[in-house]
């Protein structure tokens, strides 16, 4: 009896990383048979696959070589044949199953090596019936994962390493410097040697790969929808996340027509249910904002369609205050944040919108003079950097005119703004600033839309400065629901002010606890690239 026991520990502690195909296959055969044994080792054999996720040690440094690629892979597809063997032949498996994966999801401090290969030959068991079974499961634990690594990292931490080398204060892609002509050297070194950045980074390449291939074999919007549930559970209200959300961001590009347009619904229906928390709404009307202003693979109509939304919903809310009487500012942070995200998509894609006279049209119709110019006073309480460049865009297109107190010209809050939206509240979180962990850039790189790429109303198609020409774009004398002449709003006129576009963004440059600046001869100088938003803690 001795013996046995001593054989079967022997069983369950092998690794078959080591073995030759042939020998892994007689091994996993001999535990899917002992995994159909009544009532005894079913437990053991699923744990013994599980453990052979990963490899060994002294395997590790070989993983990128060619011929340990081609294993790995190999390897893999023997782990999920057996336990697929194991689900079919006992049913109690998957349930099993679930909770030996839980625990043994790699932790925040294990190396990056064994986080990706244990995440890579788990998400390989997200397909078929494997996936009905336990594949919410699984992409909920790998999102966790995402998560936590993604909190972790923190402004001090890289500030610390790369404080020369300005990590979250992003500058402007050099155009003439780079080779690709988006800033890409600019990018790899921007999280380099921060720990949890590189797994996180590693981590972002396997579940980016695994959305593709949901993507090429047809699933894609099967899995979307379980992202999406897993996404309103665990993202939505971490406004510490600087990455983790870009999955989101991929699985939509992968299907613009489907999934993008989806996730732009699902955010602004979140926003607009008034049986959400208020945390939860504030947030998703940052994201619609940010998703909106970021995404290339979204069109204009959707862009214009989910405006329609958001200011017809500032119009109500200012309609109700009105009945009320209630204007004291501290208790609208959501209005704030709506209008916000209003200006900060038209400062990205006002002038696209232009191209299309159906669009335009519907954009003029929307009230924007009655909904800037409300006693809530949204003008003077979102950020001034932001309501500055929408200032400069609306105004040559004739969709909404201001003059702009030159003391605002160049600042990142207001007085206002840092009370009743500007630091640390929602209203300043942008979750899809630009992406910068390195090696997964690519998966996000072709479908962003950096501030540098931005066509302004008052740029020509030659990229000089100019509000008086817009190029084609033929905007009416006046706007529906807008002022017909110029609306003071305690700011005055500074047309000559001289913006360098290449050095423009929307999200402030310098951190937000700068102070107000009071020399207002010189441009707002923010960049195309920007550091990840700061946001009060979950």
């Amino acid at each position: 009896m001795m013996y046995h026991y001593i054989l079967l520990n022997n069983i369950f502690g092998m690794c078959i990383w080591f073995f030759q195909r042939d020998t892994r296959d007689a091994y996993l055969d001999l535990i899917t048979r002992l995994a159909a044994v009544a009532d005894k080792y079913l437990r053991e054999c699923l744990q013994v696959v599980v453990n052979n996720f990963t490899p060994p040690g002294p395997l590790v440094p070989y993983m990128e070589q060619p011929r340990w690629i081609a294993r790995k892979k190999e390897i893999y597809f023997q782990l999920h044949e057996c336990l697929k063997t194991i689900s079919d032949t006992v049913p109690l498996a998957p349930r099993m199953l679930k909770d030996i994966i839980d625990r043994s999801m790699p932790k925040l401090f294990d190396n990056k090596a064994k986080m990706v290969s244990f995440v890579e030959c788990m998400m390989g068991l997200d397909t078929d019936r494997m996936g009905d079974l336990i594949g919410a499961l699984l992409l909920a634990k790998v999102v966790d994962l995402l998560t936590e690594l993604d909190v972790n990292i923190t402004l001090e931490d890289i500030n610390q390493e790369e404080h020369n080398k300005g990590i979250f204060d992003m500058e402007l892609e050099d155009l003439d410097e780079d080779e690709d002509g988006f800033g890409q050297e600019g990018t790899k070194v921007l999280l380099g040697g921060n720990a949890c950045a590189e797994k996180l980074d590693g981590l972002m390449v396997v579940v980016c790969e695994h959305l593709k291939s949901c993507a090429e074999h047809g699933y894609l919007t099967k899995e979307f929808d379980t992202l999406k549930t897993i996404f309103r559970a665990s993202l939505l209200r971490v406004h510490k996340s600087k990455f983790a959300q870009f999955i989101m961001f991929y699985a939509c590009s992968l299907d613009p027509e489907i999934c993008g347009l989806e996730f732009a619904i699902f955010l602004t229906d979140t926003f607009t249910k008034k049986e959400e928390d208020p945390i939860s709404r504030m947030s998703a009307v940052s994201y619609v904002g940010s998703y909106l202003s970021r995404a290339r693979f979204i069109s204009a109509d959707t862009v214009v369609g989910i405006l329609k939304r958001l200011v017809e919903w500032c119009v109500e809310y200012c309609d109700l205050q009105n009945k009320r009487g209630t204007i004291a500012k501290p208790n609208h942070q959501i209005f704030y944040a709506t209008c916000q995200a209003v200006m900060y998509v038209l400062c990205f894609r006002l002038r696209s919108i232009m191209d299309y006279p159906n669009l335009k049209s519907e954009l003029f119709h929307m009230p924007f003079g009655f909904l800037l110019t409300h006693p809530l006073e949204p003008l003077k309480v979102c950020l001034p950097s932001i309501v500055n460049e929408f200032l400069r865009q609306a105004k040559p297109a004739g969709l909404f005119t201001a003059f702009v107190d030159p003391a605002f010209e160049d600042a990142i809050e207001s007085d206002l703004s840092r009370t009743f939206g500007g630091v640390n509240r929602l209203d300043v979180f942008f979750p899809f600033d630009p992406y910068l962990l390195k090696e997964s850039d690519r998966y996000i790189r072709p479908n962003f839309e950096y501030w540098s790429m931005v066509k302004t109303t008052y740029s020509n198609d030659n990229g000089d400065d100019d509000d008086d020409e817009l190029g084609d774009i033929d905007a009416p004398g006046t706007n529906v629901g807008s002022l017909d002449d110029d609306v003071e709003i305690d700011m005055n006129s500074d047309d000559g002010l001289e913006y360098s576009m290449n050095k423009m963004s929307i999200t402030p440059h310098r951190p937000f606890y700068h102070p107000m600046a009071t020399n207002g001869d010189s441009g707002l100088s923010m960049p195309a690239r920007i550091r990840p938003s700061v946001s009060p803690p979950s």
